[in-house]
């Protein structure tokens, strides 16, 4: 009996146990206010384009042109009839800046856009017309304007450096369509490096973020915008990414002044110290840096004394533990600043005062004009390699070749896996410069052969592909 009572008396006491600690857990954050406060300023964004019908891409090939000047193309269509084009559309997020109508939203959900559509919330009406007041893709960020009868809502920004991995988080969009939705999370982690651009440092959150939500606001708990939700990861749940507010405000205020978005440009190649590098570089206590592989011919790093094999471990007060911290500190500053820069050299600590040059971004080289360089035949567009191009693509001064400014996506190219952006350096281990040199390597052996051997550089990496032809 006594057995039976002290077995009572444990469970009893482990029960009270239990419930005293679970009325002792902190209690949820009420979002209610927060959804109410910041979903009138979160839009709708809807876009259209026209695009070539891929139906025509069956009828494409060689002596169909003289078939159909002579019996007419498909579909009835007569000869000499323009090919018709079809409508894209595709769905986004934004939210309002200032009551005026500036509207932030991702530089993806617009890109390429003939028509932009701002709905706002709970309206029903078709929608206003938008402006793309100015765009950067290398931060992915867009600002557009609509004009309003009456003052807007809006959010402001907050700063992103101060939130702390834990923080709840609230992001507000429209995921597959469904207008302002809500979802709670906390900030996963920051400084994340997804290799979506050259200055990647996202917020990492497991607020559920889905296709549609990009360009909304990721916002904390006095609703504030401290990033921009831009991506997630396709196989998982419950990553997403944000552009930090501290990042994205600046580009926006360049935008929103009307100012070309400039970078600071420092010319030099980098890459990251492992601790095997570091060994051998004989750096003791060595938390981080980049090392430089190579110093580009009389740019700021050069007229400053900054050598090959010099570790920077610092830019200006940033401290400095990979490559892609150089990157972003670098560029998050003014052409012809003067900064800092501090390299370990022969073990000892250097420091080199840098005048920045400016950035070229990466599509101001891939909205040049490119030679044609062989007529369809391998599906790209090229144009020499100039000095302007290897800074913007980050690569060393020394290399020369074939940028590809285009890439048609049903040739040759595209299925070998060659993209925008890519350097040709050799044809079947021949180097070419133009596009002329290409083209006789393509018809004199490509052809004959079948096959085309490319040497490509990629960021800053060499490799080949072999591109398949069709013989003569």
């Amino acid at each position: 009996m006594n057995g039976i009572l002290k077995k009572t008396a444990i469970a009893v006491t482990g029960f009270v146990f239990l419930a005293s600690s679970a009325s002792a857990a902190p209690m949820l954050p009420d979002f209610v206010p927060l959804a109410k406060k910041a979903g009138p300023a979160v839009v709708n964004i809807s876009t259209e384009r026209e695009m070539d019908s891929p139906v025509m891409d069956m009828f494409n090939f060689p002596g169909m042109d003289r078939f159909f000047e002579q019996f007419g193309g498909p579909f009835g269509m007569r000869p000499g009839q323009p090919v018709p084009r079809q409508k894209s559309s595709a769905l986004g997020s934004g939210f309002i800046i200032s009551a005026d109508g500036y509207i932030v939203t991702n530089n993806h959900v617009v890109e390429g856009a003939d028509k932009v559509t701002v709905k706002l919330n709970d309206d029903k009406s078709a929608g206003l017309a938008a402006t793309i007041v100015g765009t950067d893709e290398e931060t992915d960020l867009a600002l557009l304007k609509v004009e309003s009868p009456t003052p807007l809502p809006v959010l402001k920004f907050g700063d992103s450096e101060s939130m702390e991995v834990g923080d709840w988080v609230v992001a507000i969009g429209n995921p597959f369509g469904l207008s302002n939705t809500v979802t709670a999370g906390i900030l996963s982690a920051k400084g994340r490096d997804i290799h979506a651009g050259p200055f990647d440092n996202f917020l990492q959150t497991d607020a559920s973020i889905n296709p549609g939500n990009s360009g909304g606001p990721l916002i904390n708990m006095a609703g504030e915008v401290i990033g921009i939700n831009t991506a997630i990861t396709a196989n998982g749940q419950g990553i997403g990414f944000a552009i930090p507010s501290n990042l994205a405000s600046r580009v926006i205020n360049d935008l929103r002044e009307g100012k070309k978005v400039s970078r600071g440009w420092i010319g030099v190649t980098v890459q990251d110290v492992d601790e095997n590098m570091a060994k051998a570089l004989g750096l003791k206590d060595f938390k981080g840096g980049a090392l430089i592989g190579s110093v580009m011919d009389d740019e700021p790093g050069d007229k400053a004394g900054l050598r090959a094999g010099d570790v920077i471990i610092r830019v200006g007060d940033t401290p400095i533990d990979s490559a892609s911290a150089v990157t972003r500190s670098v560029a998050a500053l003014k052409p012809d600043t003067k900064v800092d820069v501090v390299v370990i050299r022969d073990g000892k600590e250097v420091k080199r005062t840098v005048t920045l040059g400016e950035r070229a971004s990466h599509s101001t080289v891939m909205q040049k004009n490119g030679q044609q360089s062989e007529g369809g035949e391998l599906g790209v567009s090229v144009k020499p390699l100039t000095p302007e191009d290897a800074r913007a693509l980050q690569l060393s001064g020394d290399v020369k070749g074939l940028l590809v400014v285009g890439v048609n996506g049903n040739g040759p190219a595209a299925e070998a896996g060659i993209s925008t952006g890519d350097v040709i350096l050799s044809a079947n281990l021949k180097p070419v410069t133009n596009a002329d040199e290409l083209l006789s390597i393509i018809r004199k052996e490509g052809k004959e052969r079948g096959a085309l051997m490319l040497q490509i550089n990629r960021r800053g990496e060499t490799f080949f592909i072999t591109v398949t032809l069709d013989k003569k």
